[in-house]
């Protein structure tokens, strides 16, 4: 759907948005907490991922499902042993990919390493592999390790690079993710379209014979988090236009898929991390604060009548606190009596 279409705002409101927000997460929250600081954070976006990564690859696990799995080490349901296993092989390597990204120095030998992107894959393949193997892979193609097979073009006609120049292309591509500046220096409102570049060249190399798009995801967030970013889930209802995107990006535009990172980021940042690192008196964005009691759309109503105590920033963004989102409901509480 084109830049502001439909009410959405457009593209490059999207981008500043994002590194607003990404500003303030790290500048007046502190950044993203750690794993042990904040499990709940990591864990609600471990099932979310896990879920909806596995689900743009085909599997038809429903959220609850995974959500026992992963919580339970219990299969619910009469699935296929190999689509629990896609799932819980999926969590697995997020978990890893979370606790790596956001440890002390935790990339002091660049933002990502080729024995990082082996790892993931080979975390999040080898319990599928296990009970199902690709068909024909050879001894030395399993999990971890680039494959020695030529792939067919995919729909829309992009074609692989062939088999013995992965390595090098992995290279150069691990030597492009490297030269993203750091956190402090980042020019934030780049950063998504960056990263779509890099998240489709890196689909376009498939390096391995299977798992690429999932391995593909789950780097893309090692990398956010070392950069100081919420990590991105995309869902699984939004895969026709990310796979569109995709192939947007093979043709060298990257827009789409930068804007659907930076969505999704956001996304992330009001659901989970804000409302978990912000103090009840602290002023972020009013979808930080929306719960089952009241809507942002009516948030942002109280705040424009001056019913609710907000402030509007000099990006157009209303901000407020939960304490003044409280007393605004126990107010209007008191009126509707």
């Amino acid at each position: 759907m084109p830049a502001g279409e439909r009410g959405r705002p457009p593209r490059s409101e999207v981008y500043e948005r994002f590194a607003t927000q990404v500003r303030e997460l790290r500048d007046r929250l502190g950044g993203l907490p750690s794993p042990l600081e904040a499990a709940s954070i990591w864990t609600g976006i471990w099932y979310e991922e896990a879920h909806h990564s596995t689900a743009i690859a085909g599997n038809t696990l429903v959220l609850e499902q995974v959500e026992v799995l992963l919580a339970e080490g219990r299969a619910v349901g009469s699935k296929e042993l190999r689509e629990y296993n896609e799932v819980k092989g999926y969590a697995d390597a997020a978990g890893w990919v979370y606790r790596q990204a956001i440890g002390p120095g935790s990339y002091q030998d660049g933002l990502l390493t080729v024995t990082e992107l082996r790892r993931i894959h080979a975390m999040a393949m080898t319990p599928v592999w296990d009970v199902s193997p690709h068909p024909d892979a050879t001894p030395r193609e399993g999990p971890g390790n680039f494959r020695e097979h030529e792939i067919t073009a995919f729909p829309g006609g992009m074609e692989p690079v062939t088999w013995p120049q992965v390595p090098a292309e992995i290279d150069t591509w691990l030597a492009d993710v490297g030269a993203i500046q750091g956190p402090a220096d980042l020019e934030l409102e780049k950063l998504p379209e960056r990263l779509a570049e890099l998240h489709a060249r890196f689909e376009r190399i498939h390096p391995f014979l299977d798992g690429n798009g999932r391995t593909g995801r789950l780097v893309l967030n090692l990398v956010l988090v070392r950069l100081g970013c919420p990590p991105a889930i995309i869902y699984k209802r939004d895969r026709p236009r990310y796979l569109r995107a995709l192939r947007r990006a093979d043709g060298g535009d990257h827009g789409e898929l930068g804007e659907i990172l930076a969505r999704a980021v956001l996304d992330n940042l009001y659901k989970f991390v804000v409302p978990a690192v912000a103090g009840p008196a602290r002023l972020v964005p009013l979808a930080a604060l929306v719960d089952g009691q009241i809507s942002q759309p009516a948030l942002r109503a109280a705040a424009k009548r001056g019913r609710l105590q907000a402030v509007r920033g000099a990006d157009g963004q209303w901000r407020s606190s939960r304490n003044w989102v409280d007393e605004y409901l126990a107010s209007r509480y008191e009126r509707r009596r």
